[in-house]
């Protein structure tokens, strides 16, 4: 058995999975089950299919690998529910990267799953429960879909229950799927069962061993196969007792994996450090799991009784510091304590011959295990954040002993990072939130950053490279125009005979984005990275020696297929002509249609607002997101799996923002105007502004759409001038960014990236605020056509209110060409100091400018692709050249 070429389990959804010796344990989430998440049920039994999806999106962001999907219950269709989700998620590709694992007791659903789900899944489960020709008809039938499965420790007799049952069922189901159904043995995943133990009945005390040493026996005598199993079934027995059962599962995989064990189903937040659970209760534990004693589940539950309701560091704990010093540094860095680390640096500097040799020893040994738990989800953004924090102020005390160092020796002293990576927020763009995560995770990761800030014009990131000698360049961008910066960069790359791989992230970019416009432009390797995690893997596969050519050949022909895949499916949408779309457009009865008449029309500057006033509409749900931290507030305070990294971060945001708010350290400014209005030619709108009259051109959609459905355009919702109807809009900026680059600067320069990303991300939060509050006031009082509104946050959030503010950049105005037309009505600049860069980004960053409609019949909706008939007309409507129309409409026109 042994001398055996070994063969992998391969799994795949967007991305392959390939589980080896050498991979981590597999955890496979299983909040998508309806059975596992009331939750989830609910949100199916009411069809609020977006919102599940969030939860499946939660786990994969959360650390899972594999998605259980299981639509069992008894008031649901559950096979319509399976089919309507995974058509779902195969639409979403930041879920649909990782596999599927249909989950049903009902083969009908199983089979629904297996014809619509894409790449390599998991069937879960078949058993020999019906008897040996059902279960071969359900395997032939699986192999031929091409899907692996999870074959249950259940025959025609029952469920095993200990450790004969187990391997004699294992064995027998083997045989039957390798030799009669000719499956192969590495796409078997065998569950044993996990049943509690520590029940008090004698029957069950062996019920972990009996797993622990099935689980050995068959990866020692049936060859490939893999064993899974649900974790938390082992400490049912003390549910409540949350300390005792993290400290159960932890053990209990200890085991397990040291017996073969390779996935399962497991929450990371209740899961306790084998190293860290206290002695005494390791013992009991391990008492209780390897059956040692005969009282061992007296003794536990004994134990238990002493730590019911206890938090698990209710008290300061030093006795960590009592270890050696390698142990005291990796601490630090795992818990982002920095309190000591100077000490302990001192102490490590010490003990070696030269100081470079702490930083490439003691600090890199404990960024490794922070990089290990982060990759297998047991650590989160904001935790590595911290990290990073202590590891760069333990750099700085190290720095004048390692310059003296290389004054005495000029050829030692260079530490030898992974890689360079330059880093940059292309020309015009001014967010950098996002890119400032992905570098401080690589350089926990090792890499030395050299990064160029924002608004970087194309020539500099070019030369830079050059100068610093990169292994890669990273570009990010959150506007539209700057995916076009991208395209352009990347040919000249290409005509500069760059090697270099190019990495491509931010809020606007895609996959569809990266493989469709900058693949093509350049020969070498251009990836999409989607966030600060998947960054990490990225950059090693393309710097790994060994394997990084075929790394990025995989990269250029998944690109090319997925290319040729996205262009056939655009080639089926038909589009009318513009002249067509506008004879379609969406038709309000302007005879019977309330219009309302501001109470204060022109133009009012707002100074100085209070920034307390806004905390109350802070939308928190976003603020997690740009920490990777995903869920919805405040729901992800009680997550089960970020639940606790989610409460740590919100009390201290709350902490950063107190600090902002009363010492003034954040200006918030507005300007706005509400004027008269009447549509024009169709598609502009046109204004009477106390600077005369200015006209804002909209885009209208031109998808050709089902009998009935109305081609949108934002210019529906004005009355036009010849229905002589006197109509109103309105426009503005808000700003509360006035002063948090220099207090996020502070913070850098101090080494602190985590109180230097908090201002920005509170920055932005407050902008959003600030723009939800004065919308409201718009509503209620300066245009009053709602001044009886009462709704609370959560309504406004979700946009429950009469009327709309939509912003350009966004779905329903894609251009951002309008906005130089709201800065010369509004006077922005010069009232209330909001600047736009070159491509018509908004600085301060933390701002936010739109329009507002009262009409009551005004929506949100996406204008989508265009065809260039309309690019043509708003470039002569706009009185601009055809090229610059074309240039900025560039992601919105629809490839031929």
């Amino acid at each position: 058995m042994k001398n055996l070429k070994p063969k992998y389990l391969k799994l795949s959804g967007l991305e392959p999975l390939v589980v080896t010796p050498d991979t981590n344990f597999i955890n496979v989430g299983e909040r998508t089950n309806v059975a596992g998440s009331k939750k989830f049920l609910r949100l199916i039994k009411e069809e609020k299919f977006d919102e599940a999806l969030d939860i499946a999106r939660h786990q994969v962001e959360g650390g899972a690998q594999i998605i259980d999907i299981n639509m069992d219950d008894g008031l649901i269709d559950g096979k319509e529910a399976m089919v309507k989700f995974l058509n779902l998620v195969i639409a979403e590709p930041d879920i649909a990267r990782v596999p599927i694992m249909i989950d049903s007791s009902k083969w009908e659903i199983i089979e629904a799953g297996l014809q619509v789900v894409q790449g390599k899944c998991v069937v879960n489960s078949i058993s020999l429960k019906e008897g040996e020709e059902e279960f071969i008809h359900h395997a032939k039938l699986i192999k031929r879909y091409g899907a692996a499965v999870i074959v249950m420790a259940f025959d025609e007799v029952g469920q095993a229950d200990n450790y004969e049952r187990r391997i004699e069922i294992a064995k027998r189901s083997y045989d039957v799927l390798v030799n009669k159904v000719n499956f192969a043995p590495e796409d078997i995943i065998f569950d044993l069962n996990i049943f509690p133990v520590a029940t008090g009945m004698d029957e069950h005390k062996r019920n972990a061993i009996d797993f622990i040493e099935a689980t050995a026996w068959v990866k020692e005598n049936l060859p490939h196969c893999s064993v899974s199993g649900g974790v938390s079934n082992v400490s049912f027995s003390f549910r409540g007792n949350n300390p005792v059962r993290e400290a159960m599962h932890s053990v209990f995989l200890y085991h397990a994996i040291q017996a073969g064990m390779n996935m399962g189903i497991v929450n990371p937040t209740m899961l306790e450090v084998y190293d860290d659970i206290p002695k005494d209760l390791l013992e009991r534990v391990e008492d209780v799991m390897l059956d040692r004693r005969d009282d061992a589940t007296e003794r536990l539950l004994d134990f238990a009784e002493t730590v019911v309701g206890k938090a698990k560091e209710s008290t300061v704990d030093l006795s960590w510091r009592e270890e050696p010093i390698q142990n005291r540094i990796t601490r630090a860095l795992v818990k982002g304590i920095d309190q000591y680390i100077v000490e302990d640096v001192e102490a490590a500097r010490q003990s070696v011959d030269k100081p470079i040799e702490v930083i490439e020893g003691h600090l890199m040994t404990g960024m490794n295990v922070v990089g290990d738990l982060f990759g297998s989800g047991k650590m989160f953004l904001p935790q590595v954040v911290k990290s990073a924090r202590v590891m760069k102020k333990a750099v700085a005390y190290l720095l004048p002993y390692i310059e003296e160092e290389k004054l005495k020796n000029p050829q030692e002293g260079e530490s030898s990072s992974a890689g360079k990576i330059l880093m940059a927020t292309v020309k015009g763009d001014v967010h950098d939130i996002g890119k400032n995560i992905v570098g401080v995770v690589l350089a926990c990761n090792n890499y030395e950053i050299v990064d160029l800030g924002v608004m970087v014009p194309p020539e500099k990131i070019i030369q830079a490279a050059k100068d610093e000698n990169v292994d890669v360049i990273g570009l990010s961008g959150l506007i539209t125009p700057s995916l076009d910066e991208m395209v352009f960069l990347a040919k000249e790359m290409e005509r500069q005979n760059f090697t270099v791989p190019l990495l491509i992230g931010g809020a606007t970019t895609s996959k569809a984005h990266t493989a469709v416009k900058i693949d093509p432009q350049y020969k070498n390797a251009v990836v999409y990275v989607n966030d600060a995690s998947r960054a990490v893997t990225v950059v090693g596969d393309l710097l790994q020696k060994e394997t990084k050519d075929a790394f990025k050949k995989t990269i250029k022909l998944d690109y090319e297929e997925f290319r040729k895949q996205f262009l056939k499916r655009t080639k089926h949408k038909e589009y009318l002509p513009i002249a067509d779309a506008r004879k379609n457009k969406y038709k309000i009865d302007w005879k019977t249609s309330e219009i309302v008449k501001p109470n204060a029309l022109g133009i009012q500057v707002i100074e100085e607002y209070d920034l307390n006033k806004l905390v109350e509409f802070i939308d928190w749900t976003p603020f997690f997101r740009s920490w990777e931290l995903h869920g919805k507030f405040p729901d992800i305070l009680t997550d089960e799996i970020v639940g606790t990294q989610a409460t740590d971060l919100f009390a201290e945001a709350q902490q950063m923002l107190t600090k902002l708010i009363d010492e003034k350290l954040l200006t918030a400014k507005a300007v706005f105007g509400l004027f008269k209005a009447n549509t024009i030619n169709d598609d502009d709108i046109e204004l009477e502004t106390p600077n005369g009259k200015h006209t804002f051109r909209t885009l209208r959609q031109q998808l050709k759409k089902y009998a009935g459905k109305p081609n949108f355009a934002l210019s529906d919702f004005i009355a036009p001038k010849e229905t002589g109807k006197e109509d109103y809009i309105g426009c503005f900026c808000v700003s509360t960014g006035f002063g948090a680059e220099e207090i996020a600067e502070n913070y850098r320069k101090n080494l602190d990236d985590y109180n230097s990303i908090m201002v920005k991300a509170l920055a932005d939060r407050l902008a959003e605020a600030f723009a939800e509050c004065l919308h409201k006031d718009i509503r209620t009082t300066h245009w009053g056509y709602a001044s009886n509104e009462s709704l609370d946050n959560e309504a406004l959030i979700k946009e429950e209110y009469k009327g709309i503010r939509p912003a350009p950049g966004y779905p329903a105005c894609p251009d951002h060409l309008e906005k130089p037309t709201i800065w010369d009505i509004l006077k922005v600049k010069e009232t209330i100091g909001v600047e736009l860069t070159d491509s018509l980004a908004m600085w301060p960053a933390a701002s936010v400018s739109g329009y507002y409609f009262a009409n009551p019949e005004a929506r949100y909706f996406g204008v989508g692709k265009i065809k260039e008939d309309q690019v043509e007309d708003f470039a002569a409507r706009k009185n601009i050249a055809l090229e610059t129309a074309l240039k900025w409409l560039a992601p919105n026109i629809a490839d031929d």
